[in-house]
């Protein structure tokens, strides 16, 4: 069984690189995918500035764009779906990242507030209208959320998800200090930190955040490898174990990630082969997911995460809805669930 349990729909934050990366996607998504030769044409170059000018009107919540996601997917082998988009995308929640973010007048403030004033440009209801619009023709579509979590706020982020019906909420540690060490554009700061301090520090949050009872499950848990800084394999193995046990704990699942592998220079899937192999050691649950920000980039490499999952021994994946955990054998194309 192949399911994709964590895509995104957009991102920005919004340029010329991200327009050119958007009319790819349409492009290679389009029923009528042209040939390369085709792609130097005058008509395809009015061609793609129509579809370019279409979404944009129409939005990333569009049936249009969702479907080409589901399309994709399907065309992949993919059965089962869960679309999320991060938290800091919606209005409703820019004070949130507001109260934890650093955005003071600092350098690396300036760059993060710039940032969010970009990113966050929808309200969550466009969100959830146009996701459940999609769901009412694939059924075997998720809708979920995938939500920050910063050192002590459990209870303010409960009380901001609480008016929301979702089938599920993926928790996940893109900050230190109020710094996200996932932006190339600020990472420079990875030389202020003694490395083994900060995947501690790292490792402690993601704990606190397990611990929440927030999350269906975990994102990528060594995100912070992600820009390929990394300390000791002695210091690492220490931190695996401590997640795996909190999440064994807990009884909260994770995810297999291709994301950083083709998206970042880390250029390796999250969780590691040796953190994967401690997590079934712990018989922690795994789903899979491409971590995709476009529709052409659904199911990337999920081949090569279902082989690493195997190989670690694992026999069945989980996916959600209502915030019910279901299990489906690994191995088996029945597309038959079972409550976990």
């Amino acid at each position: 069984m192949k399911i994709d349990f964590h895509f995104h729909l957009e991102e920005g934050a919004y340029s010329l690189s991200w327009l050119n990366r958007t009319g790819l996607a349409l492009e290679q998504t389009s029923r009528n995918h042209s040939s390369h030769t085709d792609c130097e044409s005058r008509a395809w170059i009015e061609h793609i500035t129509r579809s370019l000018s279409r979404r944009m009107k129409e939005g990333c919540y569009s049936e249009d764009w969702i479907t080409r996601y589901l399309e994709q997917g399907r065309k992949k082998g993919i059965t089962k779906f869960g679309v999320v988009d991060h938290l800091y995308r919606f209005q409703e929640f820019k004070s949130y990242y507001e109260e934890f973010m650093r955005l003071d007048d600092s350098p690396l403030g300036k760059v993060q507030r710039q940032w969010l004033d970009r990113v966050c440009t929808y309200s969550i209801e466009d969100y959830l209208s146009g996701t459940r619009n999609a769901a009412r023709f694939y059924e075997e579509l998720s809708i979920g959320i995938e939500a920050d979590y910063f050192p002590g706020s459990q209870e303010k982020l409960k009380t901001l998800l609480a008016p929301y019906q979702l089938d599920y909420v993926i928790g996940s540690v893109h900050f230190y200090e109020g710094w996200k060490f996932d932006n190339p554009d600020t990472q420079s700061q990875f030389e202020t930190y003694d490395l083994d301090s900060l995947y501690k520090q790292h490792y402690q949050t993601v704990i606190e955040a397990i611990h929440s009872g927030l999350f269906q499950f975990m994102a990528h848990l060594d995100h912070i490898k992600v820009l390929g800084h990394r300390p000791t394999v002695d210091e690492l193995t220490v931190h695996y174990n401590d997640v795996a046990a909190a999440l064994a704990i807990a009884d909260v699942a994770t995810e297999v990630n291709t994301g950083l592998a083709y998206r970042y220079p880390a250029k390796e899937i999250s969780p590691s082969a040796s953190f994967l192999s401690i997590l079934k050691d712990y018989e922690v649950p795994i789903t899979l997911s491409s971590d995709a920000h476009f529709p052409d980039e659904l199911g990337t490499m999920l081949d090569d995460a279902i082989q690493l999952a195997k190989e670690t021994g694992y026999e069945e994946i989980v996916y959600f809805k209502n915030k019910q955990r279901l299990v489906i054998p690994l191995y088996s194309s029945a597309n038959i669930p079972v409550l976990a």
